[in-house]
Formats: C-alpha cells, sequence, structure tokens
C-alpha cells in the first residue's frame, strides 16, 4: 500500500510540474504553432491550383473586395496576409497588429457559411462538406486567436496549484479571475 501511495505523490509531483511549465509556456507555444499553420497554408495560395480551397476562397475574395482582388490575384492577396498574420505570430512581433489582421481575415474565411450554404450544406440532410468542415474548423483559430490576443496588454496565465487527487473531485476547476482596473495595477490575472 505505501509503495502505491507513493507512486502516486510521485505522479502528482509529475503532474504538478508539467502544469507549472504549461503555464510557463503554452501561450507561446500557441501563438509560434499558430503562426506555422497560417504561414504553412499561406504559402500554398502562392501556387495556382495547390490549395484545396482555392476556388472557394477566390470568389469569397472577389465577393468581399468588390471585385478589387480577382481571379489569382484574389489568392495573392489572401497569402500575403495570412504570411504577414503568421510571420507576426511565430515573432512575436507586431502582435496586435497580426491579431487584428486575424479578425479580418477570420470574416474572411468564415463569410463562405454565408455566402454560398447551398453549395456548403448540400443535399437533404445539409450535411458540411469538406470545405464547410474546414471552414467551420476556424472557429479553433479564432479562440486561439482570442487568448492570444488578452496577452498583448500583458495578462498571463497564474497557476492556482492544487494536487491531482483535489482536481478529480470536481466536474471542471474552479477557474477564478481577479480583474483590476488597468489604471490601479495595469494588469489582468487569468
Amino acid at each position: 500500500m505505501a509503495n502505491t501511495l507513493n507512486l502516486f505523490e510521485r505522479f502528482d509531483q509529475l503532474d504538478t510540474n508539467i502544469n507549472k511549465w504549461l503555464v510557463a509556456n503554452s501561450i507561446n507555444i500557441l501563438r509560434f504553432c499558430m503562426g506555422l499553420v497560417f504561414v504553412g497554408f499561406g504559402v500554398l495560395k502562392f501556387f495556382y491550383g495547390v490549395s484545396p480551397i482555392e476556388s472557394l476562397a477566390t470568389r469569397t475574395t472577389t465577393v468581399l473586395t468588390l471585385g478589387v482582388f480577382a481571379g489569382h490575384n484574389a489568392m495573392i492577396f489572401v497569402a500575403v496576409l495570412e504570411c504577414i498574420i503568421g510571420c507576426c505570430f511565430i515573432t512575436g512581433r507586431f502582435l496586435r497588429i497580426g491579431v487584428w489582421l486575424l479578425a479580418l481575415q477570420m470574416i474572411g474565411a468564415m463569410s463562405p457559411l454565408l455566402i454560398y450554404p447551398s453549395e456548403l450544406f448540400p443535399g437533404p440532410l445539409h450535411a458540411p462538406t469538406l470545405a464547410a468542415q474546414y471552414i467551420i474548423k476556424d472557429i479553433v483559430l479564432i479562440a486561439a486567436g482570442m487568448v492570444i490576443a488578452s496577452t498583448w496588454t500583458g495578462a498571463h496565465i497564474v497557476a492556482k496549484q492544487q494536487s491531482f487527487k483535489s482536481a478529480l473531485r470536481g466536474r471542471v476547476p474552479k477557474v477564478y479571475t481577479e480583474l483590476q482596473s488597468f489604471s490601479q495595477k495595469g494588469s489582468v490575472r487569468i
């Protein structure tokens, strides 16, 4: 029995150490990985016929820019935009600009759901096509962008340490927020 308790205590310590590391590094890892995704998908759009969403993205960009960017120029526009966002996220420089560009890009990326619904949800059951699923998954990028945006004013995750065993008791760990006015302390703890 003592060996089992000792093993559990060692696991609890490992779990606590991993949590501390995640608190210290997860936002930067998220930011860097999002940057890689945007650069990777952006680079694909520079080359004609390579991006699986090319036709839909070209038509959508043409509509949203009122024809200013059409054809392959529309894809080049999106490619440049995505690469700029990606570079901002990878380097952490001009992050505020990158997040605002991300917000604009996500509006454009999600707009085919409203512009071309019959194309993206065909059939009697209106199941999403692969292109629609490709677009819908962008809600994860939006949420990740919101987390990253929260850090541009200096916000950070603050660990409230608790043992692994005590964390098992509740359905959802209690997340607490201490919002202090920016004029008083200039920080937000999440």
